[in-house]
């Protein structure tokens, strides 16, 4: 995970992209492989996706189903 620091800035971090996936899952259920498409421009490689979901799972924000949907849990 990158946070913030001297040599990240904040449009760069793991943190920048939190409310870029909560936006797209705020209405439906998105499968992952759509929501990492969406958010590819803005990646710089896959671990970034990655470490987002991770984030995301760990502050139990989103998660998924046995659908491999995934869905805002906020």
């Amino acid at each position: 995970m990158q946070l913030p620091n001297k040599l990240y800035s904040y449009k760069n971090s793991t943190l920048a992209l939190i409310p870029k996936v909560l936006s797209e899952i705020k209405d439906d259920p998105v499968p992952v492989f759509e929501l990492y498409d969406k958010l590819k421009p803005e990646l710089s490689d896959a671990t970034d996706f990655l470490s987002v979901m991770d984030c995301l799972y760990a502050l139990r924000a989103a998660d998924i189903n046995d659908e491999g949907k995934v869905f805002i849990c906020l």
